[in-house]
């Protein structure tokens, strides 16, 4: 059996398009490796939010092309939004891609692959939309006990700092009675934990023009028997309403777990980024979360270093962050991607923040960051939490690994009888910004 090889670079949409290919390339026999030498295919499934992604690709593929040297019967394929956004001028400039295909056209890998292997040429296909119905797919799941359901493809906002509508496209939502075979399809295999994801999650079922919505689709797949929980993400302010919080708050399967990216803590800057909300509509939604839901765990998204954006205006952000006291953030300088709004303001130096100010920021941010998650992560200490039992730690194969429902990663000693999948009770005795440690009581 050929053996095939997939990196993924990027977001859990990433990653769940690649438990896809793994999926369509089963059916061609092939199976996974983890060692690169021994690829007949290798894929890199890429990504480009951040320049650093694109740069990351670039270098990986000039790292195969040298074990390409060495086994030229085998293949390398380019995937996902980079591939999208520039996939055929990266095939010009690296001669060696055999197969070049985009995030709108991964259910066409394996006739991609069959054709190259059969007429020994280049392949490179783009479509430019999702198609009208989007295929379903076969999967092969990188995990155990918790697995990732596609339910949304794409994003309708322009925010002018992102470039996933260009690359991902506008949204469409997967038929509700496909997710739940699918959900139930997992639950059979063993799987007691399922995250719902879409580029813009809570939009999910606005494109069918009636009632359907994620608050809806929660409520739909719930009492599907041995499901025990169920998160979603990543979603967008403008979406989160008061019935999708009430729901989640209802619903005992439904994790107190919210990631809604704010990026900016100042009106001004969001406005410039088009994320049409305002930092009071983002205190009203937390204020809502946590009225509801105490001990929910609330996380964001912030860029800093927007073109344009003041001292005084990243200082807002700041403030935010202390204010809102978020579990944990994701930060990142602001990188211009081309095509977009920004990056045209980039290029204006009375607008462009230099790379110097960009990192002093980051620092301070980040700084603050992991200060208030400590301050979060010590509210567990002595507390009693329910935990899923993903799997053994990556440090000690003694100690189990698993999540709160509140998404707090955690690592206790394993203890009697208890099982990968199980639900167990432990007691938190010790916390840091990032992860809790415990015992099973």
């Amino acid at each position: 059996m050929p053996n095939c090889y997939i990196e993924t670079l990027g977001c859990q949409m990433n990653k769940a398009d690649s438990e896809r290919m793994l999926g369509l390339l089963s059916e061609l026999n092939y199976q996974e490796t983890s060692n690169l030498e021994d690829a007949d295919l290798m894929i890199l499934n890429t990504c480009t939010i951040r320049e650093g992604a694109s740069d990351k690709a670039y270098s990986y593929l000039g790292r195969w092309n040298l074990i390409k040297q060495k086994r030229p019967n085998s293949l390398i394929a380019l995937a996902g939004c980079l591939a999208q956004e520039k996939g055929e001028a990266i095939q010009k400039h690296f001669p060696f891609i055999d197969v070049v295909f985009g995030t709108h056209n991964l259910h066409r890998l394996p006739d991609l692959l069959l054709n190259a292997q059969k007429t020994g040429e280049r392949q490179c296909e783009l479509f430019e939309n999702l198609p009208e119905e989007i295929p379903e797919t076969p999967i092969i799941r990188q995990t155990k006990v918790t697995a990732w359901v596609n339910i949304i493809l794409g994003c309708n906002f322009n925010c002018t700092y992102c470039i996933v509508p260009q690359v991902r496209g506008r949204e469409k939502s997967r038929s509700p009675e496909f997710i739940k075979q699918e959900i139930e399809q997992l639950v059979a295999e063993g799987f007691k934990e399922i995250t719902l994801l879409g580029q813009n999650v809570t939009a999910y079922g606005l494109d069918f023009g009636d009632q359907r919505n994620l608050a809806w689709l929660l409520r739909y797949i719930h009492d599907i028997k041995g499901l025990e929980r169920i998160r979603f993400l990543t979603g967008h302010p403008h979406h989160v309403d008061d019935y999708l919080i009430e729901t989640v708050a209802e619903l005992p399967k439904a994790c107190e777990f919210f990631h809604i990216p704010m990026q900016s803590g100042d009106d001004e800057v969001l406005r410039r980024m088009a994320r049409i909300y305002k930092v009071s509509d983002y205190y009203k939604m937390v204020e809502k979360i946590r009225n509801l839901m105490p001990r929910a765990s609330i996380t964001s998204d912030f860029i800093v270093g927007f073109p344009g954006e003041t001292h005084t205006q990243f200082l807002n952000t700041c403030k935010v962050v202390e204010d809102l006291q978020f579990d944990s953030c994701i930060t990142a300088m602001y990188s211009p991607r081309r095509g977009t709004v920004g990056a045209k303001w980039e290029q204006e130096p009375v607008l462009k923040v230099s790379d110097e100010e960009k990192q002093e920021r980051i620092r301070h941010l980040n700084a603050l960051v992991t200060d208030v998650a400590e301050k979060r992560s010590k509210l567990y200490l002595n507390t009693i939490e329910e935990i899923l039992i993903e799997k053994e730690s990556e440090r000690n194969n003694q100690m189990w690994m698993g999540r709160t429902r509140a998404g707090k990663l955690i690592n206790f000693p394993k203890q009697g009888v208890f099982k990968q999948g199980d639900l167990v009770n432990v007691k938190i005795t010790q916390a840091n910004p990032w992860a809790l440690r415990g015992e099973i009581v």
